[in-house]
């Protein structure tokens, strides 16, 4: 795993810490958790590409759903956390998307599903 770390900030206040990969890690299969994918502006600041949850194994891969979308957007690295528990996860997304909107589309991939 790497050692490498960011701290991303939610709405709540609350901060979750993110292992740092290059795209496309090997990681075993049944490793569930939170991700984003990001790059690194001019200024050198972390942007966010996109928010996610899940099988860490399947969404840090091409296969990813968003991919053409995140290939087009500059993503060069990969955050990564554990967490088992979904409602969890989808807690610390919902709460890292209402902090980083630019993670939404047209500046990110991100959906909004609330009109």
């Amino acid at each position: 795993m790497s050692h490498l770390t960011c701290n991303w900030r939610g709405a709540s206040g609350k901060t979750y810490r993110y292992y740092i990969h290059p795209r496309h890690p090997s990681i075993r299969e049944g490793q569930l958790g939170n991700y984003i994918y990001a790059k690194i502006d001019s200024e050198g600041n972390w942007v966010p590409i996109y928010f996610g949850q899940g099988e860490l194994s399947i969404r840090a891969h091409e296969d990813h759903q968003q991919i053409g979308c995140i290939n087009s957007k500059g993503a060069t690295y990969i955050h990564l956390h554990l967490n088992a528990k979904e409602g969890e996860r989808l807690a610390e997304q919902e709460d890292l998307l209402a902090n980083h909107a630019q993670a939404y589309s047209p500046g990110g991939c991100n959906a909004r599903t609330r009109p």
